[in-house]
């Protein structure tokens, strides 16, 4: 297979040295290997570029069309690679990002703030939804998804390893039934999280070394993971959410754990991403950069 670039390149050097001896000195090679590589070239393209003389040579009609012609290509070619080269200096460009509604406005929204201001040249759009997408038919560039893909053409990268918690309000419990044990559960108003048809009633616990699903009622429902945090905080109703979409309620006293010794209910936020033979620059930098953000103290 030819090296076509090459090829060009040697000619141009050809062509300004004036002579075959004079390139090979100039490139460091030897006189027959630059010919046999001009006369290679010359056979590929079916025509002649050099008429040769006994100490220097002239261009063909040809070779001189030829010369012109590399001398453009080259150009080009050495300014699209400088271009190329200063874009991975100062990465630039456009993503499309999703995430879950809750996490995605309070924490992933900031940080997608303070990202675009570090690099100005890259735009972000951000798009925040509890539905499960096909990242790769709505053409998102990367997902930050709950649940493990099973496309596996998608690359994943895990961000948090956190767990699912019950929470209440001091207000709450101090006007209700002590909640000392999972099966206490039973006897209150249980805040519970729609998507779709399916109702998530069904709340993990760690009895007696065993997980075991606790199926929970109330009058609260929605779509809406926010909502259902807001109920919990307003006293409401008892909520079942990530961690750490109520730790700071929690480290600030409006929330409290009572199952704390039982929870064992694990949830992971991973990214997502089509597999590339060359990430961009620009992903490469987010996903680090998200993946720091998001550690535990940072």
């Amino acid at each position: 297979m030819s090296d076509t670039f090459g090829d060009l390149r040697l000619f141009v050097r050809i062509a300004a040295a004036g002579s075959l001896s004079e390139a090979a000195r100039r490139l460091q090679s030897s006189l027959p290997v630059v010919s046999r590589r001009l006369a290679a070239m010359e056979g590929r393209l079916g025509v002649r570029l050099i008429e040769r003389g006994p100490r220097r040579f002239t261009l063909t009609e040809e070779g001189s069309f030829l010369l012109e012609r590399a001398e453009s290509i080259l150009l080009e070619l050495d300014t699209t690679e400088a271009e190329l080269s200063a874009r991975a200096r100062r990465p630039r460009g456009h993503m499309r990002i999703c995430a879950p509604l809750e996490i995605g406005r309070n924490r992933i929204a900031p940080l997608v703030a303070e990202f675009t201001a570090r690099h100005p040249e890259i735009s972000i759009e951000l798009f925040l939804d509890d539905a499960k997408l096909d990242i790769v038919e709505k053409e998102i560039d990367i997902g930050l998804v709950l649940d493990l893909p099973s496309d596996g053409n998608l690359v994943t990268r895990t961000l948090i390893r956190s767990q699912r918690v019950t929470v209440a309000s001091p207000a709450y419990l101090e006007s209700h039934a002590p909640i000392r044990k999972p099966a206490d559960l039973l006897e209150h108003d249980c805040a519970r999280l729609v998507r779709g048809r399916r109702i998530f009633d069904r709340w993990l616990y760690n009895e007696d070394g065993q997980p075991r699903e606790l199926r929970v009622s109330g009058t609260l429902l929605s779509n809406s993971a926010e909502v259902v945090h807001e109920w919990a905080v307003a006293g409401r109703a008892v909520a079942y959410k990530a961690l750490w979409d109520v730790e700071d309620g929690i480290r600030s006293g409006r929330l409290v754990r009572p199952l704390e010794a039982f929870e064992c209910d694990r949830i992971n936020l991973y990214a997502v991403y089509a597999s590339r033979a060359h990430l961009p620059q620009r992903m490469r930098l987010f996903l680090d950069f998200i993946a720091e953000k998001l550690q535990p103290g940072a």
